[in-house]
């Protein structure tokens, strides 16, 4: 494949009138997706300095899709930021990409607009005229995201049109896709676990059904809407397929063209495969593992029944064929595993304007490929690699990368804090299944307030600064936190304590 967006346009003119995304039954097909996207690149052809990235604030909606095809049909990398986030996202979106321009799919909230430039789906014309030398290619960036930082600044992955093609080429060849699949799309564009779903389906002339996040985060509407779907490929973390399972009807009965299960941004418990094999007995499910700054995923194994029973904790995967991954021993704990390096050509360049963190975690390795330290440790038994755990104290919780220090970093401002720990507690699946506040305070707030209205002022106050996915989900109070030797809190120790 050439360039993506080329391959999209073939597509478009082949199947004009083939369903090309469906929300919630309102359906948009492959000319129409096209025709809006084209007067998307129009307009910001006029608007937008070239090679600028953009700001894109939305949900699922499909100008938000329309939108990203039209920022690089004009040459620019799209920033998705999901409208559930706080104001301050966008204030921090915007330091960390140096884009002066957003696009505002649903309406922006109260936030400081001086110096941006808003373009909203009203000032779109009906089609629009491109021009294909302008599309993004090579090692021109695709799309950035913005991830968790350890200083309260999210970190810009770069990830290149070459990067995605690197991806895109593997998913199509190496998953058994249907011949004209119909994708779950069910998390948020900001997430890089929906590239999985939306380009392999525009790509083969499929159809991307939307689960929005308005009606995955109710019960009664998800159990409502989901079986009324109708989709063969499912991609999701697994946490939120552990949360379909309390429907009685995410089963084969009721979704029998569900036949392909491709998992990825957590660890894939063990029961919840079993599970699955019980309520979808025919299906195929895979395994995925990769980091943002590798785009979406380097390594896949289908989950079989004989995997099953040889291994408790499932492997990864198998990396693809053009890439590496070694493993860094000084790095590990015992003498197989160590540090995960990533090398191949869909690693990607840097973070956007942070020269500091790129050169923490991106370098050149002996044979001149791009390569990144993972922070994650992991071995091999053969060709399967294997996941064990992060070196530091980063973590996977429902599909979502966070750094704990950054909820640390925030719950310290609070002015009824002396220190305060953000701890996951651990299931028996290795995963992470809660995030718990521990909080030390400071002299006189115990008496002063009671319990409930501490915690109230500092969920609020962390609800300012962090994603709502990172605000812990309770809290605990403790006299004293442990020191370390070095007179600092020590997190390990309190993290420990709490996995008794």
């Amino acid at each position: 494949m050439e360039n993506i967006v080329k391959k999209i346009d073939q597509v478009a003119a082949k199947l004009p009138d083939k369903v090309a995304y469906n929300y919630l039954g309102e359906k948009t097909t492959y000319k129409e997706l096209l025709d809006r996207a084209n007067a998307w690149a129009d307009l910001l052809s006029s608007k937008v300095a070239p090679k600028e990235p953009v700001m894109v604030w939305g949900g699922q909606q499909v100008d938000m899709l329309a939108s990203f095809l039209g920022c690089t049909k004009s040459g620019h990398a799209y920033v998705p930021i999901v409208n559930y986030s706080n104001a301050e996202r966008i204030e921090l979106v915007r330091e960390v990409s140096a884009s002066k321009t957003i696009i505002a799919i649903t309406p922006l909230p109260d936030v400081d607009l001086t110096g941006l430039t808003v373009i909203t789906p009203d000032q779109v014309g009906q089609s629009g005229q491109v021009n294909e030398a302008d599309y993004v290619t090579g090692d021109e960036n695709y799309y950035i995201l913005c991830t968790s930082g350890t200083t309260g600044k999210p970190k810009g992955v770069q990830i290149s049109h070459d990067n995605l093609v690197s991806y895109l080429n593997w998913e199509l060849s190496d998953f058994g896709l249907p011949e004209s699949p119909r994708f779950l799309a069910q998390t948020p564009f900001s997430f890089d676990v929906s590239v999985m779903s939306i380009y392999p389906a525009l790509l083969l002339g499929g159809e991307i059904d939307v689960l929005p996040h308005e009606v995955t985060q109710n019960f009664g509407e998800l159990f409502k809407t989901l079986p009324q779907m109708n989709f063969d490929v499912w991609v999701s973390t697994p946490s939120f397929a552990q949360m379909c399972f309390l429907d009685r009807t995410f089963d084969a009965a009721h979704h029998p063209d569900l036949g392909l299960f491709l998992f990825c941004g957590e660890e894939l418990p063990h029961k919840e495969v079993n599970m699955l094999y019980k309520r979808f007995p025919d299906s195929r499910i895979f395994n995925t593992y990769g980091p943002t700054e590798t785009t979406v995923a380097v390594t896949q194994v289908e989950i079989t029944k004989d995997i099953l029973e040889k291994y408790d904790r499932l492997p990864i995967g198998y990396v693809k064929e053009d890439t590496k991954i070694t493993i860094d021993h000084s790095k590990g704990d015992d003498e197989k595993s160590g540090e995960m390096i990533i090398s191949g050509p869909s690693v990607s360049k840097a973070y956007i304007n942070n020269p500091e963190k790129t050169a923490e975690a991106f370098f050149k390795n002996d044979e001149g490929v791009q390569s990144y330290r993972t922070g994650d440790i992991g071995y091999y038994e053969g060709n399967l690699l294997f996941y064990k755990g992060r070196i530091g104290f980063q973590i996977k919780f429902n599909g979502y990368r966070i750094e704990l220090e950054e909820i640390n970093v925030y719950m310290n401002k609070n002015e009824l804090v002396t220190h305060g720990v953000a701890a996951p507690i651990y299931s028996k699946d290795h995963t992470v299944k809660q995030i718990v506040g521990v909080v030390e305070l400071n002299e006189g707030v115990a008496r002063k307030f009671d319990e409930g209205e501490i915690t109230k002022q500092i969920r609020e106050g962390l609800q300012k600064d962090v994603m709502p996915y990172m605000v812990p989900q309770r809290f605990i109070y403790k006299d004293k936190l442990p020191i370390s030797q070095n007179g600092k809190v020590d997190i390990k120790a309190v993290i420990q304590e709490v996995n008794k």
